[in-house]
């Protein structure tokens, strides 16, 4: 069987099922990547069915294939719906596993020291009322369930309660050292992995993997990157390491557990606070090497507590499984951020550290300055890949050391009539955006645009000041409700969003992607300005001065091109859709790059006027009525 007789079976039993070119295109150039062992780059627009695309393909191979999503999202789609559909439709039998991190996993050996009133330890004590209710629950369900999986129960628990019936991998000691090893949720799931045919992660994972040297994820002979225009940053995150006050905080918990000297894990639960104090005045800043005095100082210091915590640890003598594993854990954490610390203090080349995050949650982090080099030796020189995502950044393969030569790029467009069915409407009479009334001008602009959609608005910002004042100035001028992403928590503010056509949302950048409404509710989505990095982003500005003269070719303007194709792309989610995308920044109609962002969108008709802009939503608007 061939792989477009496989694709054309597989898509015949979807309940509505209709041929996509660009699927088979997608198809037949996976196929072709996984036999001669070229690496692939696939630009899949919305519609085009990409996960199948690659999916048959890949199964039909008969390699082992390891598939790594950037979102659990997606990670939990592949297994709950698209894997479990080939495995009914494609004929060719096969089986598949999910993998995620530990601290995804209820952990059996939590659950029996929260049940073991015999060790002394009341682990409740601590919490307040509704969190004991939540823990047990958990601790019942623990019971019941096949898999351990968070993803699998039926409600949502609170972070605290979730944490007390999990370990991360810097808390577990491994299964050999684990009274419960035999049955850990965890290591069955690795178990599982080890013999599946095709394994889903995410990404997150993948990169702890390749920084592990392969020690976490079974051998396979092929990767799909999915969502790959956030590899770069993953990795990053993932091959760097971080320093923060949360990670002393955890530890002092887990002393806390097994240690009776409120000297030694006081030190540690100090430290949380004294880390940050540290840390808050070069928010947002690279710090020098060696680091100033007052980081160099406070890191030597708080390591030689973690060392005292070391070892009363290791003074501790028993027999009891449950003590001697809580010792284990306490180390296991130890040891973790005590390499952390060396790895900081190293000042380790070809690495930029930074501090980010906010004012009460500091984190200091320490980046590679290029993942290539990372990626060759960890996967591109290993086994064959492909790479694939509704908007691929012209960049890419540079960016994360693709071989020159040794790679394809195919963009197989989207089955969507963008053409007939989406206008893009530039203001480019609008005052530039650094200007001082550019602010007024888009509330003008918004207020003329939703009164001709009626609503059914999606309007994004880059900043949560521009949503707020935007919020406020047109709310008063319009006769349709306006919520904004302060109201509700994202999931239900979508929901709230899709179930009132006249509705309109303000968000910022949290929702220029993963966020599907199709239908009827969304006609118009608004841009304030072309969403390019701050400059002042301290990890940018050192991979920046690397790359000279060379830096907004290379990382401005394909960031900001794929920020706003992933944005645009809010609109048009089936084929029935049709809608407006206005652009408030008028550097999209004038400046000299334009056409390198224009390119990056998907083929609309476009126009500067505002007139023609109206008519088209008075038009859609009509239609639905």
């Amino acid at each position: 069987m061939t792989v477009l007789q496989a694709l054309a079976s597989v898509t015949q039993a979807l309940p509505a099922a209709e041929e996509r070119p660009g699927q088979q295109h997608m198809a037949t150039a996976v196929a072709a990547a996984i036999e001669s062992g070229r690496h692939l780059v696939v630009q899949a627009g919305t519609g085009t069915g990409k996960t199948i695309g690659y999916l048959v393909p890949s199964i039909l191979a008969g390699k082992r294939v390891v598939v790594a999503t950037a979102t659990k999202a997606l990670q939990d789609q592949l297994a709950a719906k698209d894997l479990p559909f080939l495995i009914k439709h494609l004929g060719v039998p096969f089986d598949f596993a999910v993998l995620k991190g530990r601290s995804n996993y209820v952990c059996m050996q939590r659950v029996r020291e929260i049940q073991d009133a015999a060790t002394g330890q009341l682990e409740l004590e601590d919490f307040a009322a509704t969190t004991k209710v939540e823990i047990n629950r958990l601790v019942a369900w623990s019971g019941t369930t096949d898999t351990g999986d968070q993803a699998s129960l039926s409600w949502a628990p609170s972070d605290r309660s979730w944490q007390a019936v999990s370990v991360g991998s810097d808390e577990c000691p491994g299964a050999a050292k684990c009274p419960m090893g035999t049955v850990c949720f965890a290591e069955a799931a690795r178990e599982r992995a080890k013999v599946a045919d095709v394994v889903v992660v995410n990404m997150h994972l993948y990169g702890l993997d390749v920084g592990s040297g392969g020690m976490i994820l079974p051998e396979h002979d092929v990767v799909v990157m999915d969502e790959a225009h956030q590899l770069e940053d993953i990795m990053s995150d993932t091959v760097g390491a971080q320093i923060a006050g949360g990670r002393f905080a955890r530890l002092a918990v887990a002393l806390k557990r097994v240690l009776d000297d409120p000297v030694v894990v006081g030190a540690i639960a100090e430290a949380s606070a004294t880390v940050r104090d540290a840390l808050v005045p070069f928010l947002g800043q690279r710090l020098s090497l060696p680091f100033p005095d007052s980081v160099q100082d406070i890191l030597i210091d708080v390591r030689g507590r973690i060392q005292k915590a070391q070892d009363a640890l290791r003074g501790i003598k028993t027999d009891v499984a449950d003590a001697k594993s809580r010792v284990e854990r306490g180390q296991q954490l130890a040891t973790r951020l005590q390499e952390t610390i060396d790895l900081a203090l190293e000042a380790r080349a070809g690495y930029v550290s930074f501090v980010s995050g906010g004012p009460d949650y500091p984190r200091l982090e320490i980046a590679p300055l290029e993942v290539g080099g990372i990626l060759d030796r960890g996967v591109w020189s290993q086994r064959t890949a492909v790479l694939c995502s509704a908007t691929i950044p012209a960049s890419l393969g540079l960016r994360v050391g693709l071989p020159t030569g040794g790679f394809d790029e195919i963009d197989v467009g989207s089955p969507f009539d963008y053409a007939h069915h989406a206008l893009l409407y530039c203001a480019v009479h609008l005052p530039d955006p650094r200007s001082p009334a550019f602010a007024a001008a888009v509330h003008e602009e918004l207020v003329a645009l939703i009164t001709a959609a009626g609503g059914r608005t999606l309007a994004l910002f880059t900043s949560w000041k521009a949503m707020d004042a935007a919020a406020e100035a047109v709310r008063a001028r319009v006769k349709v409700p306006i919520l904004t992403q302060r109201d509700l928590p994202k999931t239900a503010l979508v929901k709230a969003f899709s179930d009132d056509e006249d509705a309109c949302l303000f968000a910022t950048a949290g929702f220029f992607q993963g966020v599907d409404i199709p239908g009827r509710t969304l006609s118009l989505v608004v841009i304030d300005r072309i969403p390019f990095p701050r400059p002042d982003d301290p990890l940018l500005s050192a991979r920046r001065e690397l790359l000279g003269a060379d830096a907004f070719k290379l990382i401005d303007l394909p960031r900001a091109s794929m920020l706003l194709a992933q944005a645009t792309g809010r609109l048009i989610r089936n084929a029935h859709d049709r809608g407006v995308v206005a652009v408030m920044d008028p550097r999209l109609g004038k400046a000299n790059y334009r056409w390198d962002i224009v390119k990056a969108l998907p083929p609309m008709k476009r126009t500067r006027s505002r007139a023609e802009a109206e008519a088209f939503l008075r038009e859609i608007t009509a239609d639905s009525d």
